[in-house]
């Protein structure tokens, strides 16, 4: 979908390069921009140069920070002794299992998932890092437990599995997010392969 005009084509063009935005979301958002303001348009034109100028991964678990060498994740001394490591698949993750507020451990960020059909194999993953730092924390005895919290599709199995493998001459216990019913949903309405994990994911009441 073109307006032909030259500058809004382009503008969308590369808007429509980004994840998760197709062709008319692109559009919009280009449209978008034009009703805004100078000022506005400075704004966010500042906002992505501080963002490639900035932003860089942390020397440690590779969560994205603007700190020299490690994130604020990695420098608090709260999670410092926390013997459990939780690895996702990107930095967004992190935020998203920080909402619940409940764990209080350290991260590691793999930034994808092992993907044969899209080309992405453990070489293009932070897996090498991972079992340095893995090895490390065990031989210190300051690591019990790895959690992989992965999305619970093929390339995250794959990747749960290899972890699993890669890490299985370690004294550290690999366990993953459990999979099942969502909380206040009716098992009429959930799938069967998610059925299917919460009957192998059950707890003792």
């Amino acid at each position: 979908m073109s307006l032909k005009v030259p500058s809004i084509d382009r503008l969308a063009h590369e808007l429509s390069k980004l994840p998760g935005i197709g062709a008319k979301t692109a559009q919009r958002l280009a449209l978008g921009i034009i009703k805004k303001n100078e000022r506005e348009v400075e704004s966010l034109r500042e906002a992505l140069q501080d963002v490639k100028e900035k932003i860089r991964e942390c020397d440690n678990c590779f969560c994205y920070t603007e700190n020299p060498k490690e994130c604020d994740f990695c420098l608090d001394p709260k999670r410092l002794d926390s013997p459990i490591l939780c690895v996702v698949k990107s930095p967004t993750d992190i935020a998203k299992i920080e909402s619940a507020g409940v764990f209080k451990g350290c991260y590691h960020v793999l930034h994808g998932c092992i993907a044969p059909l899209d080309g992405v194999g453990p070489e293009d993953l932070t897996l090498t890092e991972l079992i340095k730092r893995v090895a490390t924390l065990s031989k210190k005895g300051e690591l019990i437990e790895v959690v992989v919290a992965l999305d619970a599709d093929m390339e995250g199995d794959t990747t749960s599995l290899y972890i699993k493998e890669i890490l299985s001459d370690y004294e550290v216990s690999v366990t993953r997010l459990a999979h099942g019913v969502p909380m206040g949903s009716y098992i009429d309405f959930v799938d069967q392969r998610t059925l299917g994990r919460a009957l192998e994911n059950r707890v003792k009441l």
